[in-house]
């Protein structure tokens, strides 16, 4: 974070100073856990589910802290922020569990203009802020642009999928006068909430991925979650002042969002048309993409270590991102050529000491991503049929669909069995539309089957599983079927050796 002190956090907040003259310095980060303050740092104070974070606040100024952000006095030096306004209709509402009194909507209020004001100082000189949004893909292309930006300078990207109205906050004041990169995924539960978090740290670059059926049943229709995705590029500067929108030229929806917007527009895809392209894509037996990358500026060969077809579209809005950014064609392929997964259960690989591959790709689920994740799982288990491995689908609902969810899921069972995957098990009653569509494409006996939970399928699997199999395992997280991966990844004498080199 910018250094300030504690007179100027509350002017910034519109709070008052308590136990405190406001000579302070904050020097240091700002963090919500007071187990990880560290010296010179500004405690966050939230409520939880268990526990209060103004309870804390006189441990985290013991253990370094300078001050404490919070919704009343409290046993430390503090700026004592109002309560929130009232939420304006349709606005991105801030829920925190444990928020029964509205001090964490006091505090996140407060911790969002602290934010806006460094991030629009630190834009002033050498900071770009990049956007990224879409139906499925943000995590993994953040932090795909993240790696191909670090050697350009110092890059800020949240952990994992840590974007909602705490994360996106607390991310930004990890920048500091040192930071060249600041990479924020965008997210939105309903109209005009993208529009308030590139408001809180106005991007100069926004990428659009796609536009799916994720949370169909909250906007309506793809074209009301086109409507919102489109708020980014609406907040971008106008050409003239450095704006770039970076738009996925494959999808329609996407592309028509170059009349949305004042900056200029780069388009990437593999469509001819593309001014950022793949051609001559292909999958080696790891089903890990291998494509020639072209650009105006020249083509170089990539060879992505990640898994599935669909992160080629991930790294040619990286390869865009970087390019604008100083990067050339060269640098670009072979940064590509080496990046590593960052964020935990998304196509996640690892093989058992027993040669079982185990695709862990549960974080979340969608019609999109879980066809994206079949055909990644028909083509690596391709090379294993040989020698007699199989196939293997553990799936779990796609949350948020609204009245299209039964034919969605129906859709996707029927998928499984025409890309050939040997085994199919539905999990839970909420993805039972699954199981039918299967069985209504072809697929009987023990094929496909219902399974009422976590537990059971795991039970199933470890009896019926062997060596040469892979298996996928994929749901939106509420189904919590990451339980399913770790269990058969569990075992002592079964150790998990990772196929896409890990986190990096």
């Amino acid at each position: 974070m910018i250094t300030l002190t504690l007179a100027e956090i509350a002017e910034i907040t519109g709070g008052r100073l308590h136990r405190s003259d406001g000579s302070e310095p904050v020097t240091g980060p700002v963090e919500f856990d007071s187990r990880k303050i560290a010296a010179g740092g500004l405690f966050v104070a939230l409520p939880g589910e268990r526990v209060d974070g103004h309870t804390f606040a006189s441990a985290a100024v013991a253990a370094g802290a300078t001050g404490v952000l919070a919704a009343r006095e409290v046993d430390a030096p503090a700026v004592v922020v109002p309560p929130a306004p009232e939420a304006a209709a349709g606005s991105r509402s801030v829920a925190l569990a444990g928020d029964t009194d509205g001090s964490g909507a006091a505090v996140l209020t407060a911790l969002g203009k602290l934010a806006r004001y460094a991030v629009l100082r630190l834009s002033a000189g050498t900071l770009t802020v990049v956007g990224i949004t879409g139906s499925s893909g943000k995590t993994s292309t953040k932090d795909v642009i993240a790696q191909l930006l670090e050697p350009l300078g110092p890059t800020i990207a949240p952990p994992g999928s840590f974007n909602n109205e705490l994360g996106h906050p607390w991310t930004v004041l990890r920048a500091d006068e040192a930071t060249r990169h600041l990479v924020l995924e965008l997210s939105a539960r309903g109209v005009g909430h993208i529009a308030e978090l590139a408001a809180l740290a106005p991007p100069r670059i926004g990428v659009v991925l796609n536009v799916g059926s994720a949370h169909v049943g909250e906007f309506g229709s793809r074209e009301g979650i086109a409507a919102t995705k489109g708020e980014l590029v609406e907040a971008l500067p106008a050409a003239a002042d450095g704006g770039v929108a970076v738009l996925n030229a494959d999808d329609p929806l996407v592309a028509a969002m170059s009349e949305r917007t004042a900056a200029r527009v780069v388009t990437v895809g593999t469509s001819a048309g593309a001014e950022i392209r793949a051609e001559q894509v292909r999958l080696d037996e790891h089903a890990r993409p291998r494509f020639d990358l072209v650009t105006p500026q020249g083509r170089a060969a990539v060879s992505l270590p990640l898994h599935g077809e669909h992160y080629v579209a991930n790294a040619l809005a990286a390869a865009a991102t970087a390019l604008e950014l100083g990067s050339d064609v060269d640098e670009v392929a072979q940064r590509l050529s080496t990046v590593r997964r960052r964020s935990d259960r998304r196509m996640q690989v690892d093989t058992r000491a027993d040669g079982l591959t185990v695709i862990n790709d549960s974080y979340n689920a969608n019609p999109e991503s879980v066809r994206a994740a079949l055909k990644t799982l028909a083509s690596m288990s391709a090379a294993r049929r040989s020698s007699g491995g199989r196939s293997w689908a553990v799936l779990g609902a796609m949350a948020e669909l609204g009245e299209d969810s039964v034919a969605a899921h129906d859709e996707i069972g029927r998928l499984a069995v025409r890309l050939n995957i040997d085994r199919l098990v539905v999990v839970g009653d909420q993805a039972a539309a699954m199981h039918q569509g299967a069985c209504h494409e072809g697929s009987w006996g023990r094929e496909s089957i219902l399974v009422p939970d976590a537990d059971s399928a795991t039970e199933l699997l470890r009896d019926e599983l062997t060596g040469d199999d892979v298996i996928l395992v994929k749901a939106s997280k509420v189904a919590e079927l990451w339980r399913v991966a770790d269990a058969l990844l569990s075992s002592p004498h079964e150790v998990s050796v990772p196929r896409d080199g890990g986190n990096a």
